[in-house]
Parts: C-alpha cells; sequence; structure tokens
C-alpha cells in the first residue's frame, strides 16, 4: 500500500447540501423549508418546550418544595477510611485528594465516627463530629 492509495472508506465522506441553488438542483426556490409558516422564515423556530400551544408538560405538573441555593455540598469520611494512613501523618484535605478518598469538586470534607482508628493522626482543616473527635483523640492524635 502506498501513500496516494489510501482513500476513506466508502459512504464515510458526503457532500453537504447546498439548498437554494436554482430550481436545477431539486432544491431551489424555497430551499427544502416548504411554503410559509413559522418554520420557512428566517430566525424561525419554536423555543424549547413549546407543544404546539398545548399546555406544556413543566406548567402541567405540579411544584413542589424549595431548592436551598447555600446548601454545602460535603465529602463524608468515616475514621476507619483513615486507617491507611501512616502513623503520625498530617491529614489535610489535599492528602486525601491524592489518596481519592476524595474526588470531585466538594465544599468541605467531614469525618464521621463510623468504624475504629489506632494510629497516631493528625487532623487538619476538616470537619469532624463528636464521635470522630473522641476516638481520634483517644487513638493519640489530634484534631485541628
Amino acid at each position: 500500500m502506498q501513500l496516494h492509495d489510501l482513500a476513506p472508506a466508502p459512504g464515510s465522506r458526503k457532500n453537504r447540501k447546498r439548498v437554494g441553488r436554482g430550481p436545477g438542483s431539486g432544491m431551489g426556490k424555497t430551499s427544502t423549508r416548504g411554503h410559509k409558516g413559522l418554520k420557512a422564515r428566517s430566525g424561525g423556530s419554536v423555543r424549547p418546550g413549546f407543544e404546539g400551544g398545548q399546555m406544556p408538560i413543566y406548567r402541567r405538573l405540579p411544584k413542589r418544595g424549595f431548592t436551598n441555593i447555600f446548601k454545602k455540598n460535603l465529602a463524608v469520611l468515616n475514621v476507619k477510611d483513615l486507617e491507611r494512613f501512616e502513623e503520625g501523618v498530617t491529614i489535610d484535605p489535599e492528602v486525601l485528594y491524592q489518596s481519592k478518598l476524595v474526588k470531585g469538586r466538594v465544599d468541605g470534607i467531614k469525618i464521621l465516627g463510623t468504624g475504629e482508628v489506632t494510629k497516631k493522626l493528625v487532623l487538619k482543616d476538616l470537619l469532624v463530629s463528636g464521635t470522630a473527635r473522641e476516638k481520634i483523640e483517644a487513638a493519640g492524635g489530634s484534631v485541628e
């Protein structure tokens, strides 16, 4: 095979439709838009959600509750998840991201008290529940 023998697969490349180029093309005059009507006009098409004048679904369905725009998206970990770290290491959000315990964009990281911790760990810049704090400090660690 030579470089000049290369060709795309048959049917994979298609010429674009050239509309409005005279009656001989079969796509002249109305340029495949039909006669009159909203969709025949320039810039004319229905807005998203329009159902031809029928009451749209977003107005037919009842609305309930509200969305709290101040809600914080917290990543939640347990003290048993911290067992993988070495003795005496300082655990902060950066360390948790690098160890893949926390993924994605979060507003904060909270440590909860499920499980046991046996190593002396230092927690920094993390939200910690009361039981988790007790367990960490009982193991000789600290929360800053």
